[in-house]
């Protein structure tokens, strides 16, 4: 067997890939190992991802996917990936700001067509239920005071006030496992790493509003653009564990219990080729400007290296694209270029 033939079947066990080019592989995905498997469900159970047509998917969205397609993962990366995919895990990243943490959850999404990436951005003050669902009593209370007490038939139900959070949505019946991003789970309270442990071991959790309602279905609100999904007895279940990620930029150290239900990923900051690849997927391809960007590319990896700034991928390509808009051309530009978009971040 040749040394390609032997690298082939080394690989025949990745579903995700990275090449950026977005393909059926999930389907591939062999049954969950039996420490893994959640609850069975019916077709007609199960949810299928919302796509990315709504219209709150534009801008931003499309930048996103665009970054997702340029995404330049190496070996190591799409090996863990996949470790993450096959074991049901989630996949903590650690590395430093910048390095394309977060890009990697929105790769997977795009690559592997599960939708688009449902977020929770992490503060000191995040707690479990923030990522579960949040339940607007106030405004129900508000409603039952202000509204004919005659009129029974148009009272709103308890779900027009209950919206399913980010890891509350994850969790749910879906067809496909959605992808969802933690992002910077070391800015959390102490508590919360150690409270996602249950959630994460059981794939499900209960609304206590709904649970006193009895076992009869609710409609609910989702974290998905008017997205809708119904919940049987207060109880929400996932049919297979989602895709998590979760981002740390390695400013703490988190519960050994917690380390070990995880795929381990540390991202090391990107080689020039590294660089180079991923600037041509993002500003393309341009012969006329190779020079300019090489020199950037070299004094960007110096300064990291040699002076230990802390320079992030994003500042690059922000300065890349500016000089290349003609700001290079001049001592004037290229000190703007310097000390406004490659100031380390360090810097106050």
């Amino acid at each position: 067997m040749g040394e390609q033939e032997t690298e082939q079947t080394a690989r025949d066990w990745w579903i995700y890939r990275g090449s950026g080019t977005p393909h059926g592989g999930i389907d591939d995905l062999p049954e969950a190992p039996a420490w893994r498997a959640f609850d069975e469900f019916s077709e007609e159970e199960l949810m299928a991802p919302p796509g990315d047509d709504a219209p709150a998917a534009t801008a931003r969205r499309l930048g996103r996917a665009h970054q997702a397609t340029a995404y330049q993962a190496d070996d190591k990366e799409i090996e863990l990936v996949n470790l993450a995919l096959h074991l049901r895990r989630p996949l903590l990243i650690t590395g430093k700001p910048g390095v394309g943490k977060s890009t990697l959850a929105y790769a997977v999404a795009h690559e592997l067509k599960l939708g688009h990436v449902l977020r929770w951005p992490i503060t000191s003050r995040s707690t479990l239920r923030d990522g579960l669902y949040a339940y607007d009593a106030i405004g129900r209370l508000h409603d039952a005071g202000i509204k004919d007490p005659t009129d029974t038939k148009n009272e709103p139900s308890i779900g027009h006030y209950l919206r399913l959070g980010p890891l509350g949505t994850a969790l749910l019946p879906w067809h496909r496992p959605r992808v969802l991003l933690i992002d910077e789970i070391d800015k959390s309270d102490v508590d919360l790493p150690n409270d996602l442990l249950n959630v994460f071991e059981e794939g499900e959790y209960e609304i206590p509003e709904l649970a006193r309602l009895g076992p009869d279905a609710q409609d609910v609100m989702t974290s998905d653009h008017e997205g809708k999904a119904r919940v049987k007895g207060g109880r929400v279940r996932c049919a297979q564990f989602p895709f998590v990620v979760l981002t740390s930029n390695a400013e703490r150290e988190f519960p050994t219990a917690f380390l070990r239900r995880c795929v381990r990923l540390e991202v090391q900051p990107p080689d020039e080729h590294r660089l180079a690849a991923m600037v041509a997927a993002h500003l393309g391809g341009n012969t006329a400007t190779a020079s300019l960007r090489t020199e950037l590319i070299t004094d960007f990896l110096r300064r990291q290296r040699e002076e230990g700034a802390a320079l992030a991928n994003d500042q690059l390509l922000n300065a890349l694209l500016m000089a290349e808009r003609g700001l290079w051309d001049n001592e004037a530009g290229r000190e703007l270029i310097h000390k406004v978009l490659l100031r380390p971040l360090t810097d106050g």
